[in-house]
């Protein structure tokens, strides 16, 4: 049985938190590219190093995209999984800027990297619902993934948390879309212990929750000034990865494209069943 293996395509802090994650947690061997030369192997090596002292023995590597190397293509991306661009190209987001302007910086990485990872088989899983609009152009819809609603929902949960000063454990949530406007948070679907969130908070905190929600990665951009959010990004790609690579059939927010399913169109966002081939089902919340 071959090993996994998983592309990170991007390797700036989403895509290199992204990368040890699975290290850590012995998902897959890593393969860690960038369109930069240089820091996307030092930080594989770095991670490398690390190894000894974690004891995570996954191999990660780290390559320049669109540059001749020695290793073959097969070697680079192969395995069983293709790829996750984390961020592909994108420029890092600045305060005021919002989440479909940053989006369509880049698009043109996102097809160069998937021409690169596609035709080495396995399931694709997008970095955001931005990518995934350029990933189907190349990728099976199945196989074409986006994290924003399971990002947005481990938001939601935090600030549910807060708000009923009760673990995380405990929460639920459920939002669908897209970041910022487009987002859909769901709060008869958001649950703390089983119990509605409606049924506990009123609503005019639930409305404070939901629109901190669609503001959480601006908020974050502000406090940081010259960067964006990467550990919960991260967080929100890796669970997809592991519901993929255990085949858990786990059911996540994702953001895929809709063709005429449930009598949508063009739009991203539904309760996905996630396993070995990217996703099995939709699930429809009325």
């Amino acid at each position: 049985m071959s090993r996994k293996k998983v592309t990170v395509v991007g390797g700036g802090f989403v895509g290199s938190t992204t990368a040890q994650r699975i290290v850590d947690m012995e998902l897959a061997d890593v393969v860690l590219t960038d369109i930069l030369e240089g820091p996307p192997a030092g930080k594989a090596l770095d991670m490398v190093e690390s190894g000894p002292i974690s004891g995570r023995i996954r191999l990660l590597r780290g390559f320049r995209r669109q540059t001749e190397i020695t290793v073959p293509l097969q070697e680079r991306c192969g395995g069983d999984h293709g790829g996750i661009p984390a961020e592909a190209g994108d420029e890092p987001r600045r305060p005021a800027e919002g989440e479909l302007r940053r989006g369509k910086s880049g698009g043109g990485t996102d097809r160069e990297a998937l021409a690169e990872v596609h035709p080495c088989g396995g399931d694709e899983s997008a970095g955001c619902d931005g990518a995934g609009g350029v990933s189907r152009e190349r990728v099976p819809k199945n196989r074409v993934l986006g994290m924003a609603g399971v990002l947005d929902s481990a938001r939601m949960s935090a600030f549910v948390a807060m708000e009923c000063k009760v673990s995380v454990e405990n929460v639920h949530s459920f939002v669908l879309g897209g970041h910022g406007d487009d987002m859909v948070p769901l709060p008869r679907y958001s649950t703390v212990a089983g119990i509605p969130l409606p049924d506990l908070l009123p609503k005019e905190r639930i409305d404070a929750i939901v629109e901190r929600t669609r503001k959480g990665g601006a908020e974050i951009v502000n406090l940081l000034k010259t960067g964006s959010a990467y550990y919960a990004p991260s967080a929100a790609a890796v669970e997809m990865v592991e519901a993929i690579l255990k085949d858990k059939k786990k059911i996540l927010p994702c953001a895929v494209y809709l063709e005429g399913e449930y009598g949508l169109r063009d739009c991203c966002g539904r309760a996905v069943k996630l396993a070995r081939a990217g996703r099995k089902r939709l699930f429809r919340l009325s």
